[in-house]
């Protein structure tokens, strides 16, 4: 597991309030080549009414694909759900491929929304059916086109639902289908399942989204990745990513990474406040503990690093030059924060707000390019190009999709920065 950190600055003002950033860059070893572990998957497919046609026979087509590529010794099953949750196909070893695929084509359209229940009884499935084969966690695929009419809706909720399975080393994706999905819900279910959340507009691109998942299913390389940051009274610590994250300690903070697929790459940015150095020299402020557990053989590894600076006179910390790299993933996170409040103001039909924001956010994102390496600027023209494009589109009064594309986008720039298709 390759694990570097860069300061924008490493020298900060004797005796005065400073600010450091820190840009930490991970990548994964490869994939497994030999005969890779087990794995566990539960669908939790929206049959509701609205899913009746296209939708839901595009995803049973892409159920199918995933059936196919499923090992024998893989835990899969499908609870489907409308105003009440029904097992589909029972969670258990994937030993007769026939059956499920006819189990899975066989399931109907039928009446409101009731995500809850159907979530709930997943889960129930996949422990079980996990635990009888030995099985460590798991992945549930949530796919819905709707809003929550029926059970729990609230985000706080869903959001300690999904928490404490994520504990249980169970990840929680989202997909969204279509326009009509609750994108806050969606998104939010994801963050705290450790998953991904995506929008698919159409059934094709619901089946590339759910093949997707699986790529990364089957070649996860690195599980229950952690980042530990302990700090010295004088600092405090910020994350500009939206990951989940909690105090494990006074001074101490755990951000959750979830699983990464075989040489998947993935960036986080923190903010340290330091508060008045006392001592000149060099100090150290932080230190960072990696830890996660490689697939391949079930060994966990910790690797740690130290942050130092170094305690100036404040007339000669005044001209210090900042990291352009590290600076340049400020502006871009900046530009990603501001994407965010495009899609919620867009998602509550604020076409004004939304333009407002999707415009400072090209703002922020041209100046990163500025000070961004090649590579990188090559992909964020690419987003500069989606956000001209969701600009024009927002200009003819589709907010739904314009809400739920920056949402992806979003997702893709804050939460998984860094990972490449």
């Amino acid at each position: 597991m390759k694990f570097s950190t860069a300061l924008d600055v490493d020298v900060v003002a004797h005796e005065s309030a400073d600010e450091v950033s820190i840009l930490i860059e991970l990548e994964a070893p490869e994939a497994p080549t030999t005969e890779r572990a087990p794995s566990a998957l539960q669908i939790v497919l929206d049959r509701s009414g609205s899913m009746s046609g296209p939708p839901l026979e595009g995803a049973k087509k892409a159920l199918a694909g995933v059936i196919s590529r499923l090992d024998p010794h893989d835990v899969f099953g499908v609870v489907a759900f409308d105003n009440e949750a029904q097992v589909a196909v029972p969670a258990g070893l994937l030993t007769d491929k026939g059956r499920a695929a006819d189990l899975v084509e066989s399931i109907d359209s039928g009446g409101s929304t009731d995500l809850s229940s159907g979530y709930l009884r997943g889960l129930q499935e996949l422990r079980r059916a996990a635990k009888q084969a030995g099985i460590s966690g798991g992945t549930v695929l949530v796919i819905s086109d709707g809003h929550v009419n029926s059970g729990i809706s609230g985000v706080d909720e869903f959001a300690s639902l999904t928490t404490k399975a994520a504990a249980d080393g169970i990840v929680t994706s989202t997909l969204g289908y279509g326009r009509g999905y609750d994108e806050t819900l969606l998104a939010a279910i994801a963050r705290s399942g450790n998953g991904n959340h995506v929008f698919a507009d159409d059934p094709d691109a619901a089946g590339a989204a759910i093949g997707g998942e699986v790529d990364g299913l089957l070649s996860k390389a690195v599980q229950a990745v952690t980042l530990t940051v302990r700090f010295i009274p004088q600092v405090q610590v910020s994350l500009y990513n939206d990951l989940p994250a909690h105090q494990t300690a006074d001074g101490e903070v755990t951000i959750e990474l979830g699983d990464l697929y075989g040489t998947e790459a993935r960036k986080l940015l923190l903010k340290l406040a330091v508060d008045g150095m006392s001592g000149l020299g060099v100090a150290q402020i932080a230190e960072l503990d990696l830890r996660y557990v490689e697939s391949a053989t079930l060994t966990e590894h910790t690797v740690t690093l130290p942050v130092t600076v170094n305690v100036v006179p404040g007339d000669e910390a005044d001209g210090r030059i900042a990291d352009p790299r590290v600076q340049s993933e400020k502006l871009y996170q900046e530009g990603q924060a501001t994407k965010l409040r495009a899609s919620e103001a867009y998602e509550r039909g604020d076409l004004d707000a939304g333009s407002s924001y999707l415009e400072a956010s090209r703002d922020s994102l041209i100046s990163s390019a500025m000070l961004a390496a090649p590579a990188e600027r090559s992909a964020i023209d690419d987003e500069l190009s989606l956000i001209e494009e969701l600009g024009t589109v927002g200009a003819t009064g589709d907010a739904g999709y314009v809400s739920k594309m920056t949402r992806d986008s979003y997702h893709l720039g804050n939460r998984k920065r860094g990972r490449r298709g």
